[in-house]
């Protein structure tokens, strides 16, 4: 993998690229603020970040990814190109070579739209990896071996779960619930219990820094800032853990019912691998406090979070070029 090689994980929430030698160089929000008067993009990244639920009049932040989808074609490239420019630095000519996740449930015609995409963005080459397999290889799990190795990847959009063995996917689903899904449950929360109004900002903090997926015996407190739904007016109520558990409870219980499908029609010989070898979390939205306890209560096999989730996937893609790179020479060697 050479220094035009780069491997990128398009998540809905955050854009991750990766090179070799040097990890993960580029981690910025894929979010785009658009002018819609001027009809061009004002920013890109971060600084659209900080515009998005605050902006106004004809200045919109916008996210051109739904679920690991394209929803903005155009938009998407221009992102793209920013981002590939801004990892492979102004004095790079050649064109990189670009190594893509792909979501468990895209289709055709959403894989092309990913692989144009890249193209337009000045790609040379362009591969698109599994999600499930990316976030193995980015986790430091062997999956070329003939034994099952399970993988639960909770990204902001969607979850993935696979069961891998020999370099490929042997049965895996993905649902269309994540993070984005979980702050989307906490909003209408705050809404329904405390008749406070609240932003996907505001949603996310709570989540990071109040969210559970189980009881525990010392709850945690936040107080909380949004607008009264009654009076129009700003309001401050204090919100506990124990109550983003219950508002998480229904997506949570489809990123555990995905498990158990996935489960359910495994071979039993990797069935037995499963339970000895456990499952491994990636994707961001695994660090929600509990994740891990609960699925493995749930399924009663050994659950582990990998070392660092978030970058899983971009680590895994730039390293699949590396393997078959490698792979490539030393099928030139025998011929």
């Amino acid at each position: 993998m050479s220094v035009s090689d780069i491997g990128i994980d398009l998540g809905t929430a955050s854009i991750l690229i990766y090179v070799r030698g040097k990890g993960i160089v580029l981690k910025e929000p894929s979010v785009v603020a658009f002018d819609r008067d001027a009809n061009k993009i004002k920013a890109i990244g971060e600084e659209a970040r900080m515009m998005l639920n605050r902006s106004t009049g004809n200045i919109v932040a916008i996210r051109p990814l739904k679920n690991g989808i394209i929803s903005d074609y155009a938009v998407t490239e221009q992102m793209l190109k920013y981002f590939i420019q801004k990892a492979s630095g102004k004095l790079s000519f050649k064109k990189p070579r670009i190594a893509i996740n792909l979501p468990g449930m895209v289709t055709e015609v959403e894989r092309k739209a990913i692989e144009d995409a890249a193209y337009q963005a000045g790609a040379r080459e362009v591969t698109l990896v599994p999600e499930a397999i990316a976030a193995a290889i980015g986790a430091n799990i062997d999956i070329s071996r003939p034994c099952g190795k399970m993988i639960v990847d909770i990204g902001a959009g969607v979850c993935n779960v696979a069961i891998l063995s020999m370099d490929g996917v042997v049965v895996d689903t993905a649902v269309k619930t994540a993070g984005d899904e979980f702050d989307n449950a906490i909003i209408h929360y705050a809404r329904s219990a405390h008749n406070l109004i609240i932003g996907e900002r505001t949603a996310e903090d709570i989540k990071i820094h109040i969210g559970t997926v189980i009881r525990r015996a010392q709850q945690k407190l936040m107080e909380v800032k949004g607008r009264d739904l009654t009076t129009g007016l700003p309001k401050t109520v204090r919100i506990g853990s124990e109550e983003i558990r219950e508002a998480l409870k229904d997506p949570v219980a489809q990123i555990l019912e995905a498990v158990h499908s996935v489960l359910e029609k495994t071979p039993p010989e990797l069935a037995a691998d499963i339970m000895e070898r456990g499952i491994v979390l990636t994707g961001g939205a695994s660090l929600l406090d509990g994740m891990e306890e609960l699925i493995e209560e749930k399924t009663g096999i050994n659950t582990v979070t990998a070392e660092n989730p978030i970058a899983a996937v971009a680590v895994g893609v730039g390293r699949y070029l590396e393997v078959t790179a490698a792979d490539a020479r030393q099928l030139l060697q025998r011929t």
